[in-house]
C-alpha cells in the first residue's frame, strides 16, 4: 500500500483505468466473437453488420489507447478477408 499522498491517488487512478480498459477489452472480445459465430453461420447480412460492430468496437479501444493502431487495423483486415470469402 502507498504512504505518500501522490502514490495513493495514482493508484486510484490506475485502478479506474484498469476497469475502462478491461470493459473495452471485452467488447471488442465479445463483438469478434459474434462477427465470427456469423461467419460460421454462413449469413451474409448479420455479418456485415457484426463486422460493422467489430469494427466500431476495434476503434474505439485504438481512440482510448487500449489497443494500438496497426493491431486494429490488422484485425480490421482479416476480418475483411473472411467477409469477402463468404461474399464469394
Amino acid at each position: 500500500m502507498p504512504n505518500v499522498k501522490s502514490a495513493k491517488k495514482r493508484l486510484r487512478q490506475s485502478e479506474e483505468a484498469e476497469k475502462r480498459n478491461s470493459a473495452l477489452k471485452s467488447r471488442m472480445r465479445s463483438a469478434r466473437r459474434s462477427f465470427l459465430a456469423t461467419i460460421e453461420a454462413g449469413d451474409l447480412e448479420p455479418a456485415k453488420e457484426a463486422y460493422a460492430a467489430y469494427c466500431s468496437a476495434l476503434d474505439k479501444a485504438v481512440k482510448k489507447n487500449v489497443i494500438k493502431r496497426n493491431t486494429s487495423t490488422r484485425s480490421k483486415r482479416r476480418g475483411a478477408e473472411k467477409l469477402r470469402a463468404l461474399e464469394g
